[in-house]
């Protein structure tokens, strides 16, 4: 592997959120909230009135947890779309919901759904919610319960739950890809892909004595920042993959890109992570997208030309026929149509 650090940055003050906003990083610190560009350069910046505990980017806007409210920002320039909603006790977390919308999972042990403007639409008894896991999609929602127990919630007219399965799990990592990363109670690692009855499919990785904070899913896999504050790389195979050690990495870590990571200590020090042989194998992935876009259009092309062919044969403009089929190099139809002129059969305008 040759994930290395591209770019660090330190905060002036203390780091509480950190998310990725169409590439885009998105930082809390002190009363700030922060956006980076791709170029790692500052876009807009804004003051908050309270300290940013949680945010989750959605198309257009972004979603913050502050204090006991709810806030929704522009992503383009950060202003406020809306003054925030509140609840008692405040909230934990917070996740966009596919085809618009927002679930809040509240310290009252309610889940509390908003529209994309933010305006409340209900609450779902739920108890209380370790993790907000991810949607499988617009109805099934997963989420892990204080007992460590994973439930799939059916969010429709009649608001419905079951457990996945009846396993306990001591940690588990936002759904990403389908895919989410599970720590059971003796301390084994498992990539799981759920579904709203339990999983299709659930391996165990051969990694031994990791204790995770945080994972991401890049193109080559998991990468799990652990309490010893380096990256490891998962794999169902028994090869280990380390970076960061003796870095102090923190305990922040998000995905940017599938070639990009961002690694954060909560004393203000940013690492961003690139891989540049994953960038080039996406460079390469977008390069044969684009021949064979072009092929497909070239193909597209000469069949237009074909039919156009065709009907100047049929019309008899056998000069302008010949003219097409010769740009398709269609030797045999260019022939046979010459043969047609030399006797006369032509009645072109």
């Amino acid at each position: 592997m040759t994930w290395s650090v591209s770019w660090s940055w330190q905060s002036p003050a203390r780091i509480s959120a950190i998310e990725s906003v169409n590439g885009h990083l998105c930082l809390a610190y002190g009363l700030k909230l922060t956006l980076f560009n791709e170029a790692n350069e500052i876009q807009w910046e804004r003051s908050m009135p309270f300290k940013v505990h949680a945010i989750c980017n959605a198309d257009g806007r972004i979603g913050v947890l502050a204090a006991h409210a709810f806030y929704l920002l522009n992503t383009v320039d950060g202003s406020l779309v809306h003054e925030g909603r509140s609840s008692p006790g405040g909230f934990l977390q917070l996740l966009n919901r596919p085809g618009g919308g927002w679930v809040l999972a509240g310290r009252d042990g309610n889940l509390h759904l908003f529209d994309a403007n933010g305006i409340g639409i209900r609450r779902i008894q739920s108890g209380v919610v370790r993790r907000l896991i991810g949607w499988l999609d617009r109805e099934h929602l997963l989420w892990q319960d204080a007992s460590g127990v994973v439930y799939c919630g059916q969010i429709a007219q009649q608001d419905k739950r079951r457990i996945v399965d009846a396993t306990v799990w001591s940690w588990v990592s936002p759904l990403t890809d389908g895919h989410m990363l599970l720590q059971s109670a003796d301390g084994q690692l498992w990539d799981g892909i759920p579904h709203p009855y339990g999983w299709d499919a659930l391996e165990r990785i051969e990694i031994e004595s990791l204790e995770p904070l945080v994972a991401t899913r890049a193109a080559d896999g998991w990468w799990v920042l652990g309490i010893e504050g380096h990256l490891d790389h998962m794999s169902s195979e028994s090869e280990e993959v380390r970076i960061g050690e003796g870095m102090n990495l923190g305990d922040l870590l998000i995905r940017l890109g599938p070639n990009s990571m961002v690694t954060c200590r909560r004393d203000g020090l940013v690492r961003r992570w690139v891989a540049p042989h994953l960038a080039e194998e996406q460079r390469r992935h977008r390069q044969k997208e684009a021949a064979d876009a072009k092929l497909a259009r070239s193909w597209d092309e000469r069949r237009q030309l074909f039919q156009r062919a065709l009907a100047a044969e049929d019309e008899g403009r056998l000069s302008r026929a010949i003219e097409l089929y010769e740009s398709l190099g269609r030797k045999e139809d260019v022939q046979r149509l010459l043969r047609r002129q030399k006797g006369g059969d032509s009645f072109e305008s």
